[in-house]
């Protein structure tokens, strides 16, 4: 091998080499060729690895060795050493390293790999057949030495590469990253980078430039720095989120880079989770929480100026008998209709809000508050027009609570309260009107929570506290008693007795009704079938069926069941319906009516005149009997509008059949009318109240019957 001088100057063109801008096939031919002159050698080359197939292709050779093996050869049949320099020679090969050693003509090699990031990329291989160069430790540390500068030209290569593409794949990156990116000076706000959407899309360049300005304007600049800030553009109607933050540039300046989001998406979705999170999907009115959060914002405002407000709790009356009766999807079109009528009155739109189920809320606000009358008023007649559902007038009232704040209170859930409460004593006082909170309402309802909790009690244990009452209905030619209603009174053992007034409406707001309804049916055919075989064969009962039992969707088969358990006979009993049931859903009615007078019993129409008159449906239902209401009775002695009516009514009935009952009668005045009117039968205090049945046999029986 040459000398240790021709080496060290070898290594200073090296040097000397690696300051050019050379490409690493030149770097690696001009070391090869510096190992080849100051070594007494066969051949040097650089391998390069391909892992995916186990070989070595030559990437730089200064002699002939390899190319009769095509430039490639098999990493096996090289003892490659795994960190550190290795020399294979006939006395440590093996068959396979021998046979590469003979087709190549040498007697050695000398291998030491190339690392580049820590990975074996390549291996300088030194062929010779000085095998005195097995233990001249100088030649394995110059060759060492050798592949070091290799290693570092192509670790100097990999890097400056990766600088460059790095550069390149980042400004394509930036230029397709969606968003405008600008870098601008630290105090001159001169532009020193943008990328294509901030330089060419209008609304993204306007916007940036615009915060741009804001920010340079603004005393304190550094104040803007890490914020943010949302513009929303007016032309394109898009929304966009302008960042700014300090960056080193790579001159070592400071620099701000601004960089703007195209957030409209955003927006709509933050939009649509807070429409979805503040409105009824239903009627589109404010929910219960947008609904709690005004109405705090409202009692603030009010009690700091000294005004008033009020909240106007409404409740729709027996709307489950609309979804009962129609089903549901009508039902939500009747809270739709009821949300737009709201809405359509002065004053309102934007302060209704539904509170779930059939309930809804106003807050009447201060400006407005001296209208509350007229709106309270138009409120009342919007729910006293039919809706429209299925291409038929349905009618659907409402109870309606007023709370004034801040004289009844200025907390929110307090407030809701009362005017619930309010609504309550509404609803138990008739239905189909409003009621002002006052302590007197307070009261009443915890009377209420009082008579819920034992009624709930009464009827899960047998309903034996109920008792039934019968009330003479007489003949007005004969002035004999033909027959009587049964009426259900509660003997509470906790709260003393009570009548219907009391409990019904909450029974009916329950649910309980059904069940009691029930026990009064069944009782008062007992009884009638014991009266019949007892000397009465013609005296029958009439029973009421509230609207609820009506809509269970197997009414015809319990009364028929009840009919059947207690043997009465079916004509001695009257089924009376409602006024307000018959005239929704004519054809559910009329199937209805149909089915129970297929068992036999008679049909009548209780309430008749209560609001809601039609001759037209009278004509279409199979009825037997009409009942008219009490309220037409109280001054028909005086009101002439009430005579004609009932003798519309008589004459109607005598042309299609039905006999005609007048309720409410008290006095003897009222009683020669009726009779000179032609009516048929009456019923009230003038023969008689409702008693129970011991005491109504002794005074229209003639004397107490044997059980």
């Amino acid at each position: 091998m040459s000398s240790d001088n021709n080496r060290n100057i070898g290594l200073s063109d090296i040097i000397r080499m690696l300051e050019n801008n050379v490409t690493f096939t030149q770097a690696a031919d001009s070391v090869l060729e510096c190992i080849t002159d100051s070594m007494d050698i066969c051949d040097a080359v650089v391998m390069q690895i391909d892992r995916e197939s186990d070989t070595m292709h030559v990437i730089s050779e200064t002699g002939n060795c390899f190319k009769d093996e095509s430039g490639t050869v098999k990493r096996s049949e090289f003892v490659l050493c795994s960190d550190a320099i290795k020399i294979t020679y006939e006395g440590n090969a093996d068959t396979a390293q021998k046979g590469l050693l003979d087709r190549l003509g040498v007697k050695l090699s000398i291998t030491v790999p190339i690392l580049i990031n820590n990975v074996k990329a390549m291996y300088l291989i030194v062929l010779s057949n000085d095998v005195q160069a097995v233990s001249d430790n100088k030649i394995k540390e110059y060759i060492s030495d050798m592949a070091l500068v290799l290693h570092g030209i192509a670790q100097s290569k990999v890097i400056n590469n990766s600088l460059i593409s790095s550069y390149d794949v980042l400004q394509k990156i930036l230029d397709n990253i969606g968003s405008g990116i600008i870098v601008c000076s630290r105090y001159s706000g001169n532009i020193l980078f943008e990328n294509e959407m901030a330089a060419n899309v209008q609304e993204v360049r306007d916007t940036i430039r615009e915060c741009l300005e804001d920010v340079f304007t603004c005393e304190d600049v550094h104040r803007n720095i890490g914020a943010s800030m949302e513009r929303y553009n007016t032309e394109s109607g898009l929304w966009f989120e302008v960042r700014f933050s300090e960056l080193e540039w790579i001159d070592g300046s400071e620099v701000i880079v601004v960089t703007a989001v195209d957030i409209t998406q955003k927006k709509k979705n933050q939009q649509k989770i807070e429409y979805q999170a503040h409105n009824d999907f239903l009627t589109g009115l404010y929910n219960r929480m947008k609904c709690e959060v005004d109405l705090r914002k409202v009692i603030r405002r009010t009690e700091k100026a000294g005004l008033k407000g009020a909240v106007l709790f409404i409740d729709l009356d027996d709307f489950k008998h609309i979804n009962d009766g129609l089903g549901h999807q009508y039902g939500d079109i009747l809270l739709q209709q009821i949300a737009a009528g709201l809405t359509g009155i002065p004053g309102l739109r934007g302060h209704c809000y539904r509170m779930g189920g059939d309930e809804f809320v106003i807050i009447v606000e201060p400006e407005i508050f001296g209208d509350l009358n007229n709106i309270i008023g138009n409120i009342t007649a919007l729910f006293n027009k039919p809706w429209y559902l299925m291409e038929t007038e349905y009618f659907c009232t409402m109870s309606m609570g007023v709370a004034v704040f801040p004289d009844n209170s200025v907390d929110v859930h307090e407030i809701t309260r009362m005017a619930d409460v309010a609504m309550y004593e509404a609803k138990r006082s008739g239905k189909n009107g409003y009621t002002y909170y006052s302590s007197k309402v307070e009261n009443s309802t915890a009377k209420r929570l009082d008579i819920e909790n034992n009624m709930r009690q009464a009827v899960s244990t047998g309903i034996d506290e109920f008792v039934v009452f019968y009330q003479p209905v007489v003949d007005v030619n004969t002035q004999m008693c033909t027959s009587c209603e049964a009426l259900v009174r509660w003997d509470s053992k906790a709260l003393g007795f009570m009548g219907p007034g009391e409990f019904i409406p909450l029974a009916e707001y329950l649910g309980l009704i059904t069940s009691i309804g029930d026990y009064v049916l069944e009782e008062a055919c007992r009884r009638c079938k014991l009266w019949n075989d007892n000397g009465y064969p013609d005296f029958y009962i009439n029973v009421n069926l509230s609207v609820v039992q009506l809509l269970q969707k197997n009414v015809v088969e319990n009364i028929k069941r009840i009919l059947d358990k207690t043997g009465v006979n079916p004509k001695n009993i009257v089924l009376e319906i409602t006024e307000s049931f018959a005239i929704n859903d004519m054809q559910r009615v009329m199937d209805i009516i149909t089915g129970l007078k297929k068992l036999g019993p008679r049909i009548a129409l209780d309430d008749f005149g209560t609001g809601y008159s039609s001759l037209n449906y009278i004509k279409q239902l199979p009825l037997d009997i009409i009942k008219v209401d009490k309220t037409f009775i109280d001054d028909i002695v005086e009101d002439d509008y009430a005579q004609a009516f009932i003798k519309l009514i008589v004459d109607l009935s005598k042309t299609i059949g039905t006999k005609i009952v007048v309720e409410g009668v008290e006095h003897k005045e009222q009683f020669e009318l009726l009779k000179s009117l032609g009516v048929d039968y009456i019923q009230g205090y003038y023969f008689g109240k409702p008693v129970p049945a011991n005491i109504f046999e002794e005074k229209n029986l003639e004397g107490r019957l044997g059980e």
